[in-house]
């Protein structure tokens, strides 16, 4: 691996403490352009300086030509970029050559979500009568509640718990701190797992959702127990906690919450990704039709939520 691609992987590490997941895709994109510029120039080292937008269109064309969709084209062009504003503002090459390269239009999907009466028989499903039972349906109305990533559950603390306030802090993408405010069905289940976890928990250990073992719940584990409860629905492909979290900002934003304030909620660094959420689902226009319309049945579609 180049020099110039090891310094820019400790810079979005140490300084733009980019997530771990985050570093390794960007220096997977790195070291892929860096094999294919070798056999294109049939070298073994390349000279960063003298890539020009040729080099870099003749690499994107290749990309395509495997099979790779244009989302991920795009994606793997804005590592390039980032790289390459990173080696001019070091002064390593004297042209940027991404910058007249376009990124390729593709068309964006609507992310997935699950709907609010399906969303209330999921969180349900979970019993109430073993220690697993109870932690699965915390971690749901969580993810439900408050809209976090998993990464930011799987690091969530006890201190962090800011239960009297109805709040909890959460460490986001580049290890910016907020604050995000949690439901009452939330909070009534970390007060019910809570002491069940002090039981369980190995000493020393500090994460809220821990194993059965007592150590601290993983990756993998989270994936798992969000699809299994998730494939109770047949109407969604995706079964991952990203969409508990799609659900929780498109119902936000159906119900007429500010743009700005799901963002901040969402800890989104820009509006532009949160607009997407902008979308409104054929379910909010028939509700927003009964309601309103003459003609309309005047009732809403929309099932309430049980009482806490």
């Amino acid at each position: 691996m180049h020099r110039f691609i090891r310094e820019y992987i400790k810079y979005i590490r140490l300084e733009r403490r980019y997530s771990q997941h985050t570093v390794d895709s960007y220096q997977s994109d790195l070291q892929q352009l860096e094999l294919f510029l070798q056999k294109y120039l049939h070298s073994d080292t390349v000279n960063w300086s003298l890539v020009d937008r040729r080099l870099i269109r003749d690499y994107l064309g290749w990309l395509a030509s495997t099979g790779l969709r244009k989302i991920s084209i795009a994606r793997k062009l804005a590592t390039l970029k980032s790289f390459y504003t990173f080696l001019s503002r070091q002064h390593w090459i004297e042209k940027n050559p991404t910058l007249a390269v376009k990124t390729p239009k593709y068309e964006k999907r609507l992310p997935e979500f699950i709907s609010i009466e399906n969303m209330a028989k999921i969180l349900e499903i979970p019993p109430e009568h073993t220690f697993e039972g109870i932690r699965d349906r915390t971690i749901l109305e969580l993810f439900y509640s408050s809209g976090i990533r998993r990464a930011e559950l799987l690091t969530l603390e006890v201190k962090d718990l800011l239960l009297d306030q109805g709040l909890i802090r959460v460490l986001g993408k580049g290890e910016k701190e907020r604050v995000v405010p949690i439901g009452s069905y939330a909070i009534r289940c970390l007060n019910l797992y809570l002491p069940l976890r002090q039981v369980q928990v190995l000493a020393g250990i500090e994460k809220v959702f821990i194993l059965e073992s007592g150590e601290p719940i993983y990756p993998m584990a989270i994936h798992r127990i969000i699809g299994k409860y998730l494939q109770n629905i047949s109407d969604i492909k995706k079964k991952s906690p990203h969409v508990l979290r799609h659900s929780f900002a498109t119902h936000l934003m159906n119900q007429g919450a500010d743009i700005r304030a799901v963002k901040d909620l969402l800890g989104h660094a820009n509006l532009s990704t949160t607009q997407i959420y902008t979308h409104t689902s054929i379910d909010h226009l028939k509700d927003v039709y009964a309601r309103a319309h003459p003609g309309g049945s005047g009732k809403s579609t929309k099932s309430r939520r049980r009482d806490p």
